[in-house]
């Protein structure tokens, strides 16, 4: 591990302390003061807010020219946590997240379900279009890193299942790292300091391991719903290196669609923009 990933290690562990303690408190009388049990999650508090600072100088200060890659699915898709709209798009310059994009699939033959505000609580995977959809390599690259063993979550698209994300879930996802958030994901070398990155695959989807060769086009694994997702879709990004931990966002162009905005539909035939 980098020595600059040690502060994000620190703040988990910092964060797991205080959680723990809390637990604790619960069954036993603690050997130190109340007000020294607080004293991690204040320490946890003060290193985010370094770390949100590092991140957006270090986001800042690496800002590089838009690259034109090949969209990464084919199809008819929309948009959402577009930078077209706001940068950093995912409200954080962390993880290299700050020209990140998510997209989901629409197919009339099978509609996307809508937000549900009684029922059903959560939905299978299967429920929606983007779930299996075959993500393609965005240029000529070479695999870096590949994994899909995490299991593919229900929907969280319901108040309950919402708050359940944001209170529980994310939270303890982001003490457990980077790959907890992303899921199932792949990073590939474009060439020129620049590296894609696609998260929340579809678990044993992946037909491609660190260390191939790939090229525009090609299949790589499959959309799923793993990791902090409220539905299966595509988390696609571009940075200046491999590391989620320590990379910056660059920001990206998709050849023949551009960057769609939040709720745009844009569509994507296979012929016209692959033979680049």
């Amino acid at each position: 591990m980098s020595s600059s990933a040690s502060p994000a290690v620190l703040h988990r562990a910092l964060w797991l302390a205080f959680i723990v303690q809390v637990i604790a408190s619960f069954a036993v009388e603690l050997p130190y003061p109340y007000w020294a049990g607080w004293l991690p999650a204040i320490a946890a508090m003060i290193l985010g807010v370094g770390l949100s600072r590092t991140a957006r100088s270090r986001a800042m200060a690496a800002t590089r020219a838009t690259v034109e890659v090949a969209p990464p699915v084919t199809g008819r898709w929309s948009a959402l946590n577009s930078p077209a709209d706001r940068t950093p798009s995912h409200g954080t310059h962390q993880l290299g997240q700050t020209y990140a994009i998510d997209v989901t699939r629409e197919d009339e033959a099978q509609p996307r379900p809508a937000f549900a505000w009684l029922w059903p609580v959560v939905r299978r995977s299967e429920d929606f279009p983007a779930f299996d959809a075959p993500l393609l390599a965005v240029a000529d690259a070479t695999v870096v890193h590949a994994e899909d063993g995490q299991r593919d979550h229900l929907s969280r698209n319901s108040p309950a299942a919402l708050l359940y994300l944001l209170l529980i879930e994310s939270a303890a996802r982001s003490l457990a790292g980077a790959r907890r958030i992303t899921g199932n994901h792949l990073v590939l070398d474009l060439g020129d300091g620049t590296y894609a990155m696609y998260a929340h695959l579809k678990r044993g989807s992946l037909v491609v391991r660190a260390g191939d060769r790939v090229h525009v086009g090609q299949e790589l694994a499959r959309c799923g719903n793993s990791g902090n997702s409220t539905e299966p879709h595509v988390h696609f990004q571009l940075m200046d290196g491999p590391d989620l931990n320590t990379a910056s966002g660059v920001p990206f162009t998709w050849r023949g669609v551009g960057v769609p905005k939040n709720g745009e539909t844009f569509e994507v035939p296979r012929d016209s923009v692959y033979s680049a």
